[in-house]
């Protein structure tokens, strides 16, 4: 592992790793060998087959980083800004660690924690955590918080720290239970808090802004941090079996990526309904989670939507073809009772609304007697357009040539949606036989290119924009194209996106290419105001070269 330097320079890391890809683009033996060590996606490819993956500067960076010990960009980044800042100021550069160790909603920031970032400052920062009992907490030195005890015993539910948190939750919510050296030792620290008095149902207010460290909102429990946050099954049975509350209103919804923590949650008496869980686990796409859920004694597979946007499709049974769900998940559904014959709310038999989207296995599993009438050239056509199947539209088009101007808002919607759910066939399908390109739709109200830009998928954001897209469709957060760019690139939702590439086809379509940030801030100025944006992205904007 490389080793870096006490005050490195971020600068000079991003400009490392341009010379990474500049001798990689030369074909340069040292640099393929680089990417073939470090890059998950090189991993045991020969030097043609490396050269063939046309690498891009998010990959130079993030084979940087794991060159340095830091499994991505983000978090070495995140380590550079941190390390930097560390000084004089002990209790600021705490808080600045704080920020690394836990998620937004219990620092009160925007970010998503990084445990590698903090724990690298505190291999260079051993003092962050002496003599700092909720420091220690969030590590598990066991040996410091036995002597908080020994001093002072009621310390163990008193809030205290940078973030203001009681020991327990500070110890449950560490994002350092993810790494293997700190996790027997945050097991350890929660078992000895416990073992004092610690009240295994502490928790605080989510930070989350707009709320903030000052006016936190909902409550977030010490049980959430084991469950719902870092998943970890045994810290989760520790705060059990010692009387934690699993109807906490978040561990049960946020526990469903690692059923193991699911099915601990039930066993106490954790309750399905009105928790949202069977409608969040359709979203994650878990068979098992799905089967535990619906093993359980309160479960109802035909419970009421609570809130938007699952209340639109009013049941779990719909809500699951809604998010294009395997044969499998439905006939799980179907096995705990769920009701076939369940409407939408504008009426359209769950049978329709397979058929709607495109999954007619799914659809023949819910057939009732009133689905055997020949369905209306309308909703064959669609049928016909979400499986992809442009032969067949086309001839219903030519019989109907209304079609798709005739069909219903919530029909013309389905093109988001597919374009959201990444299905492109379907949707170069629809654009074709002349769907309205700019329809909005999806879980967050945007068109199909800002869902297209949103998944960096950079041919069907050219496809669109050839069929008349425009950068400046807006989505439900009240921004166009460039913020859906800004948020994608940097956050990257999908780990396989091409957002260069979306911003190539955004400004060989007329979007605005920017300008530097007057003030030298790493962003783009437009004229109404500026933007962030990958650092990939950004240089493309602005045409550095990359």
């Amino acid at each position: 592992m490389n080793q870096l330097p006490n005050r490195p320079n971020l600068d000079l890391l991003k400009k490392q790793a341009k010379d990474l890809l500049a001798a990689y683009r030369r074909g340069e033996p040292d640099a393929l060998t680089r990417f073939r060590e470090s890059l998950p996606s090189a991993a045991g490819k020969d030097d043609a087959a490396v050269a063939a993956l046309a690498l891009r500067l998010h990959d130079a960076q993030s084979c940087l980083a794991r060159e340095y010990g830091f499994p991505s960009w983000r978090d070495l980044s995140s380590f550079v800004a941190a390390q930097r800042a560390y000084g004089a100021d002990r209790a600021a550069s705490i808080r600045n660690w704080a920020g690394l160790v836990y998620a937004g909603d219990i620092s009160g920031g925007t970010d998503r924690a990084s445990p590698a970032a903090a724990a690298r400052l505190i291999e260079q920062h051993p003092d962050i955590v002496r003599g700092d009992w909720y420091a220690a907490c969030a590590v598990g030195d066991g040996a410091i918080l036995r002597e908080a005890t020994k001093r002072d015993a009621g310390w163990v539910n008193r809030p205290g720290g940078p973030l203001d948190l009681p020991p327990l939750v500070a110890v449950t919510h560490s994002s350092l239970a993810r790494l293997p050296r700190f996790r027997d030792a945050l097991h350890t620290a929660a078992r000895l808090l416990l073992e004092a008095g610690a009240d295994p149902n502490q928790a605080v207010g989510s930070r989350w802004p707009p709320a903030s460290l000052e006016k936190p909102s909902y409550r977030l429990s010490a049980l959430y941090g084991a469950a719902g946050q870092n998943h970890d099954p045994v810290m989760t049975k520790l705060l059990l079996d010692a009387g934690a509350d699993p109807n906490d209103g978040e561990s049960l919804y946020h526990s469903l990526e690692n059923p193991a923590c699911t099915r601990l949650l039930l066993a106490a008496g954790a309750r399905v309904t009105g928790s949202n869980a069977l409608y969040r686990v359709l979203d994650l796409d878990s068979l098992d989670a799905l089967r535990l859920l619906l093993a359980a004694p309160d479960a109802d597979p035909n419970e009421p939507a609570g809130s938007q946007p699952t209340s639109d499709w009013g049941r779990p049974l719909l809500w699951a073809i809604r998010r294009r769900r395997s044969p499998a998940h439905i006939e799980a559904l179907l096995a705990a009772g769920a009701d076939a014959s369940a409407r939408t709310p504008e009426g359209l038999s769950a049978y329709r609304v397979a058929l709607r989207f495109g999954l007619p296995d799914v659809a023949a599993l819910l057939r009732q007697p009133g689905d055997h009438d020949p369905l209306p050239d309308e909703e064959r056509f669609v049928a016909a357009c979400a499986a992809g199947d442009e032969a067949t539209a086309s001839k219903i088009k030519a019989r109907r040539p209304h079609l798709p101007e005739s069909l219903s808002d919530q029909q013309l919607r389905l093109l988001p949606v597919l374009a959201a759910q990444g299905c492109r066939d379907a949707v170069k399908v629809m654009v074709r036989l002349g769907w309205p390109v700019a329809r909005r739709g999806g879980d967050w109200d945007a068109s199909a290119l800002n869902h297209a830009v949103f998944r960096g998928d950079a041919d069907l954001t050219r496809f669109l924009l050839e069929h008349g897209a425009d950068w400046k469709e807006q989505h439900g957060f009240g921004g166009d194209v460039r913020g859906t760019l800004g948020w994608a690139s940097v956050n990257e939702p999908e780990s396989d996106g091409d957002w260069v590439g979306c911003a190539e086809a955004l400004l060989a379509y007329g979007m605005p290419s920017g300008r530097p940030d007057p003030q030298g801030r790493r962003a783009v100025a437009f004229e109404d105001g500026l933007m962030v944006f990958s650092d990939e992205v950004t240089d493309f904007l602005l045409g550095r070269p990359a």
